[in-house]
């Protein structure tokens, strides 16, 4: 059947518009509600007519009003091409698990700014409405008009918002995705801590800390991470190191630009690159310095963790460079890492490249990321980051822990895969809340590489890296033409789930966490093992969470 005019949806902002799946229309039940500064989002999807010639179809318009005090933008939601959608397995909360092209990209769009419709499919609009002044608060109406190039009107309508005069609390828990600054010398083709790398690593620490990231994994040296034994990726170094004469010297010049930068873009804190390498702790990272021989790699894959050399020159950094950090930018909390996810046999390892380090590291806070109990009990490490699919014998014990997830986490447990719906990426935050972690860690808001960094890749056109992890796992953000990330609706989730613990944090002052984590749950606290689906109870929870913190009585039992 051939269609004669466009279709026009006004969406919510957890949908995910197919371009063969018409879309469910924004819930009626009352208007938009956010706090002064947060983000109110919705979507406009729409539907071009049938045609056999494209320039058939005008060029549409879309135009967002919000009213005095309020800053729109606007964005076109785009499509990437999805091999790997799941893997085998995958339990029911996947929206779809073959392959496809699938919605993910935030393109901005200027205002006024034209686009062209695909003949027969749905496409959408992201719009984001902040209004930042208290104010300013209070209810208000948001005007959507879609038109023609030339000014035909071809639909309009309204979204109610109301604006809480309150502001939300910084959240109070760790949020920390890996920023790896070598895929952006990488794709970009520039020198790592050149004028321009410093440029495009400023327009992802923007997008970063806008998802709600306050903690930056700062590389002292190249991080040894996801890299094959043996493999090298581009070498992005902080510390000047010198070996003269058998003597170490350190410059901290870019490492102070880097807190600088991290300091003025929001930041409170920064993780120190891993002292051993990835999944056993069995080598040394990649350290390069100038010698009386030339610029070399003067620890790597081929020295031994427990070298002793390694050590003399922890010894000689480590002091110098925690006094400089104490002393400089004392405003800026560390914390240390030894090896990522080390697995249960890789205890020993592990406690031998802890002892390396000694006393170096003491006051200091040690995190990593493992989920075998005995790395804690041992005294290896301070704060253990679980997996999520794993917290229940670190809860039941009372410790302190963060959590994280990665592509092993696919079933039963939120995550931010591309195929899985946004209120399952938006989960963690309230999960945070109610389980009382003390921080969150991903490992790719930028990782464009294969699968252990044998080779870079276009996440526009290989969102699994390389066929190795479900699409998305590896990046929530894609490298623009310009220089600046185009962010995604995951990115938009996750800013969501912060924002939930946020609200929470809000009412739990006024009420307690664990009474404020039932009143988010409907009753019952959300467990990380615990998935609520549907707009509707996202949409419920926090309007009952903002009304109890806003001073709202209780309901009747």
């Amino acid at each position: 059947m051939t269609r004669a005019a466009h279709e026009f949806l006004l969406v919510d902002a957890l949908a995910k518009v197919f371009p063969d799946e018409r879309p469910r229309e924004l819930l009626s039940s009352g208007p938009l509600t956010v706090y002064a500064g947060e983000t109110a989002s919705f979507q406009v999807a729409w539907r071009a007519p049938s045609t056999r010639d494209l320039s058939d179809l005008p060029r549409l318009v879309l135009r967002v009003d919000a009213g005095p005090g309020s800053r729109v933008t606007l964005h076109r939601v785009g499509l990437v091409p999805v091999l790997l959608a799941a893997y085998e397995g995958a339990d029911e909360h996947y929206l779809r698990t073959s392959p496809g092209l699938y919605p993910d990209p935030l393109h901005p769009l200027g205002s006024g700014e034209p686009v062209v419709s695909a003949v027969d499919t749905w496409s959408a609009w992201w719009v984001d409405v902040v209004v930042e002044d208290p104010e300013r608060a209070g209810p208000r109406t948001i005007g959507v008009v879609v038109s023609t190039e030339d000014g035909v009107e071809l639909f309009a309508a309204e979204v109610g918002l109301r604006v809480h005069a309150a502001v939300l609390p910084d959240v109070d828990v760790t949020i920390a995705h890996w920023l790896h600054v070598d895929a952006l010398a990488d794709r970009y083709a520039v020198v790592p801590f050149g004028e321009r790398h410093w440029e495009l690593l400023d327009h992802h620490l923007v997008s970063l800390r806008a998802m709600g990231g306050n903690t930056l994994l700062t590389p002292l040296w190249t991080p040894p991470l996801d890299t094959a034994p043996g493999g090298r990726r581009t070498s992005t170094q902080l510390v000047r190191v010198t070996l003269r004469d058998g003597s170490w010297s350190f410059g901290f010049e870019n490492l102070d630009r880097w807190a600088a930068t991290a300091i003025r873009r929001g930041f409170t804190t920064l993780e120190m690159p891993h002292l051993f390498t990835q999944w056993g702790a069995k080598a040394t990272p990649s350290v390069t310095a100038g010698t009386d021989a030339g610029t070399r790699e003067v620890f790597g894959w081929h020295v031994p963790a427990t070298d002793p050399s390694y050590r003399e020159f922890l010894g000689q950094l480590v002091p110098r460079l925690r006094a400089h950090l104490g002393t400089r930018w004392p405003q800026l909390r560390t914390v240390w890492h030894v090896s990522d996810e080390p697995g249960a046999d890789a205890l020993p390892d592990y406690t031998a490249a802890r002892a390396v380090v000694g006393n170096l590291l003491d006051g200091a806070r040690v995190v990593d990321a493992l989920s075998d109990r005995r790395f804690l009990t041992a005294g290896a490490v301070d704060v253990p980051v679980v997996a999520t699919d794993a917290v229940g014998p670190f809860a039941a014990a009372g410790d302190e822990f963060w959590v994280y997830h990665c592509n092993a986490q696919d079933r039963g447990v939120s995550n931010r895969f591309i195929a899985q719906p946004s209120w399952r990426t938006r989960a963690i935050g309230q999960q945070l809340f109610a389980s009382g972690a003390t921080g969150f860690l991903h490992w790719g808001f930028n990782f464009w590489n294969s699968q252990l960094s044998t080779r870079t890749v276009d996440p526009w056109q290989d969102p699994s890296s390389g066929g190795a992890f479900p699409a998305g796992d590896a990046f929530v953000v894609y490298p623009g033409a310009d220089g600046r990330p185009v962010e995604s609706l995951r990115h938009r989730a996750l800013r969501q789930a912060v924002d939930d613990h946020r609200a929470l944090q809000l009412l739990g002052a006024r009420v307690g966490a664990f009474a404020a984590a039932r009143v988010a749950g409907g009753g019952t606290a959300m467990a990380f093992d615990d998935l609520r689906p549907g707009v509707e109870f996202w949409s419920a929870s926090r309007r009952e969470v903002d009304r109890l913190a806003l001073g709202g009585s209780p309901p009747s039992r």
